[in-house]
């Protein structure tokens, strides 16, 4: 099966590359040669039809949001509409990271996803081969190897277009972390699922072992591994440790094995880090990892925000964005407290792709800021009808204008009245005008 990569090599220009060039704004061999040095993914199986995007140095910063069950709360329809909600508000992809509270309720809910949106899905299909074992043998740790496989290629078949594989946790890291531990300790569900596996079994990770098995089904299907942060920090003081650099260091490994495949990689960031810590993390991995491109979550600079995590993982987002990470994934306003509704992944959207933004302007200047021109045009003019049109939230923007009776058509709003500095200045401009006239 011929992959994107290989396309890339051979010096050609897919009708992917082209699609992904013409909606950033560069030439498409700037795609290829991107694909080709494995700075650039476009995370599309080949079962898939929908527009594709590109992730990568050079390409604007995208966003993801997670959306899933637990084994408390699983609702097949609301999860659906949190993935059109978070694709609708700026998503350029969506993860599924149900666990519960059945294996064919996560079943039913990804294949609905793959069915009704139309952005690339990604998985962390260690999460069905931990609720399979759960249900069949009655604990997570007696998860077999031969499910941890099958589990990927079932889901494969389907059309997930990306995996989070928790491949860099090795038996040696975990038995250095018994030795060593931190003060959060694992916090990484699927790398924590594979360390009690190691840890049970007192063998090595079977997706670390067996890591050329997943690359052939990567080849098959043309899906992209996102080589998960199983070792993750979950707080700021357990940020930047010797687990988390291992692990960032056996990852690098596994990502060249990736590119003499053909196989399009990306890496998993942290997590909770200090704001100070954040530029040297992105480019230690930049640099050992060959500037595979970078997926963070959050990061997040405090960990005393709970019910306004959004914010703190947007700062957090945009340094490292400005330091050259590549896809942002969003934490809403429920992270550490409960299953997140459908208000609060719009809000972890919002978040997000506000930081993404303001990284992108700062980067890429007219490529992305001609949105930010248009509303200073019509804020220039007062125009509220075009101003809440270019709103990144409309329906709120225009709820807030409407509450203290403005209308559209008034100039100034409610905050300043007839102190409004652009219709005093606009007035004055008027007046010197016509006594010069």
């Amino acid at each position: 099966m011929t992959t994107q990569v290989d396309i890339a090599k051979q010096g050609k220009i897919s009708e992917e590359m082209k699609i992904v060039a013409q909606k950033e704004g560069v030439d498409a061999e700037f795609v290829r040669k991107g694909l080709e040095a494995g700075r650039i993914i476009i995370p599309k199986s080949n079962i898939r039809d929908y527009e594709p995007i590109g992730i990568g140095k050079g390409l604007l910063v995208k966003i993801n949001a997670n959306i899933g069950s637990s084994m408390t709360i699983c609702n097949i329809e609301e999860e659906l509409e949190k993935a059109k909600i978070a694709v609708k508000f700026g998503a350029d992809t969506v993860m599924d990271l149900s666990t519960g509270v059945t294996e064919q309720n996560l079943i039913n809910i990804r294949k609905n996803i793959l069915k009704e949106v139309k952005v690339p899905l990604g998985t962390v299909p260690i999460y069905q081969v931990g609720l399979r074992s759960l249900e069949r043998d009655g604990a997570i740790i007696d998860m077999t190897e031969d499910d941890m496989f099958k589990i990927v290629e079932e889901q494969a078949k389907e059309g997930v277009d990306f995996f989070t594989i928790h491949a860099g946790v090795t038996k040696e890291i975990i038995n250095y972390l018994k030795d060593h531990p931190r003060m959060m300790g694992v916090v990484s569900r699927g790398g924590t699922f594979l360390a009690a596996w190691i840890i049970h079994h007192d063998l090595e990770n079977p997706y670390y072992k067996n890591f050329d098995y997943l690359l052939e089904m990567a080849r098959e299907y043309d899906f992209s591994l996102s080589l998960g942060d199983g070792m993750r920090p979950g707080g700021i003081f357990d940020s930047t440790d010797y687990v988390q650099i291992q692990e960032l260091l056996t990852i690098s490994k596994l990502v060249k094995r990736c590119w003499k495949k053909n196989i399009q990689v990306m890496v998993e960031g942290p997590g909770h880090i200090p704001a100070h810590e954040i530029e040297r993390n992105v480019k230690l991995q930049k640099s050992i990892c060959n500037d595979a491109p970078f997926y963070v979550l959050g990061p997040l600079v405090t960990d005393i925000a709970s019910g306004y995590d959004e914010i703190v993982s947007a700062i957090g987002g945009t340094i490292a964005g400005l330091a050259g990470a590549d896809f942002l994934c969003y934490v809403t306003p429920s992270e550490h407290l409960s299953l997140p509704n459908i208000e609060e992944v719009k809000r972890g959207v919002i978040a997000t792709k506000i930081a993404a933004h303001a990284v992108n302007i700062s980067k890429y200047g007219e490529r992305a800021s001609n949105w930010d021109r248009k509303m200073n045009i019509a804020r220039n003019n007062l125009n509220w009808k075009e101003m809440i049109k270019l709103s990144i939230d409309p329906e709120t923007a225009r709820s807030i204008h409407n509450r203290s009776g403005e209308s559209m058509d008034m100039e100034p709003c409610s905050m300043c009245g007839d102190f409004c500095a652009i219709k005093i200045l606009k007035e004055a401009l008027s007046r010197s005008k016509k006594k010069k006239g």
